[in-house]
């Protein structure tokens, strides 16, 4: 087992940063929703994927 030393030495890494704020965004969203579960659509708009998926904005 590797453990972290003790004092300054943080790394981060972005990747995993990225997705906590993911997962954040859709736990807001979720605790938002009004129905027990967030649509796919819903998930996709919280993700951002459908502006990823068609760039023209269609």
């Amino acid at each position: 087992m590797h453990v972290a030393p003790v004092g300054g030495t943080a790394v981060q890494d972005h990747v995993a940063l990225a997705e906590i704020e993911l997962c954040g965004e859709l736990i807001i969203a979720a605790s938002a929703a009004r129905e027990d579960r967030l649509s796919l659509e819903s998930i996709d708009e919280v993700l951002r994927v459908a502006e990823e998926r068609d760039p023209s904005g269609e």
